[in-house]
């Protein structure tokens, strides 16, 4: 956080991207969620991206070291 701090001080840009994954991959179908980025005008290349990052995705979640379905 200083240096981030300290070079926003001297003029400095730092981009950040939040994603809440429940929302996106659970209630959101994929090509509706592209189609939206598009209309945002995000760039043709975070969304080639983001569509690589979606494709062929599978998730389990690890508790205690115990998978949960």
């Amino acid at each position: 956080m200083d240096k981030w701090t300290e070079y926003l001080e001297q003029g400095g840009q730092i981009d950040v991207m939040y994603s809440d994954f429940e929302k996106v991959f659970d209630k959101v179908s994929h090509n509706r969620l592209i189609y939206k980025l598009k209309l945002y005008g995000l760039s043709k290349d975070i969304i080639t991206w983001i569509q690589d990052f979606l494709k062929d995705r599978k998730f389990r979640v690890r508790v205690n070291a115990r998978y949960l379905a």
